[in-house]
């Protein structure tokens, strides 16, 4: 019989480990783990790591990321560990900074296809969050040029880190990043969501601006931050871009980002629309509802407003969204 291959065996170990509800024996069991030859191994140990919130394992995972970075092209393939020792360093808390400052600023390309890839932009940016924690004096100076990575996910963690540590400064550097704009939508919308994370009310008059945007991949991207903020003026403001949105795509989104904000005003305003709205209107607003579908109030509202207008089309679409 064929010898199994240790990653694999490793990797299944750690699979049944995380069902193991007694954290001593877990945390004695993946000690080890994180000294495994195997980067994919130590990945699966320290993401479970953090999961369990397992501090004893920090002083294990941080001399594994030193030991990883002294050769990561052949050490730790697509960068697997590394990222996750960041990751569940920083759910875990951890303060010193020198392995995040280690990581802000490791790029490590790898063949693909096509040109190399850079598979470090995901460490950079959680690298990010978690270095603005820390006292390192030259935080917000690292960040702020992670602004500029020419991969997204960096940049992403980068917003993130700034909308959630970097104060009254940090969110001034956000608005500026939204008005130069991005090449990708996803680092905008993040920019969005993290304004209206970090300084609330004062940001939603900024964000709305950008719900008439000629741009319509932008305008979505800002109803669906304002919606997912849950702010009384955010209501206000996409109940406002309703009245003067006439058709298209765009009422679908502002009718989604109404029913994702669980906002009571919100969902009052849509059960409105079944009995005012025209009746493809009133079906748009049934399948954006159906999020609440396991509420019963939802349910029993949306029931009464179809038996109401007792229209065929209203009656399938309830049936298709809310029937089991």
């Amino acid at each position: 019989m064929s010898k199994r291959d240790p990653t694999e065996e490793a990797l299944e170990r750690l699979s049944a480990l995380k069902a193991s509800a007694n954290d001593s024996i877990v945390a004695k069991e993946l000690k080890p783990y994180l000294a495994n030859r195997s980067n994919l191994a130590v990945a699966k140990a320290a993401k479970i790591a953090g999961e369990r919130g397992l501090a004893s394992l920090i002083p294990e995972m941080v001399s594994t990321f030193q030991r990883l970075m002294k050769d990561p092209q052949r050490l730790d393939k697509r960068n697997a560990a590394l990222t996750e020792i960041a990751a569940a360093l920083y759910q875990m808390d951890y303060r010193e900074p020198e392995v995040y400052r280690i990581g802000i600023r490791h790029v490590q390309l790898e063949g693909s296809f096509g040109p190399p890839v850079d598979v470090a932009a995901a460490l950079r940016g959680i690298c990010a969050q978690a270095l603005v924690r820390t006292t390192y004096p030259q935080a917000l100076e690292e960040v702020v040029s992670l602004l500029v990575d020419p991969e997204v996910p960096a940049r992403v963690g980068a917003v993130k880190a700034l909308a959630t540590n970097g104060g009254e400064s940090g969110a001034l550097v956000l608005r500026l990043k939204t008005l130069l704009g991005d090449d990708d939508i996803e680092v905008i919308a993040e920019c969005f969501s993290s304004l209206l994370f970090a300084s609330r009310d004062t940001s939603v008059e900024f964000v709305a601006k950008y719900v008439d945007s000629d741009d319509s991949v932008v305008a979505e991207a800002a109803i669906l931050a304002l919606g997912a903020s849950r702010l009384p003026k955010a209501i206000d403001v996409l109940k406002k871009k309703w009245e003067r949105t006439v058709r298209g795509q765009l009422r679908k989104t502002l009718l989604l980002a109404l029913a994702t904000s669980r906002n009571e005003e919100a969902l009052n305003f849509l059960v409105s629309l079944l009995d005012l709205g025209g009746i493809e209107s009133a079906a748009d607003v049934i399948s954006a509802l159906a999020v609440h579908k396991n509420s019963e109030r939802i349910r029993q509202a949306v029931s009464e407003a179809v038996d109401r207008r007792r229209e065929r089309l209203l009656i399938d679409a309830f049936r298709r969204e809310f029937k089991e």
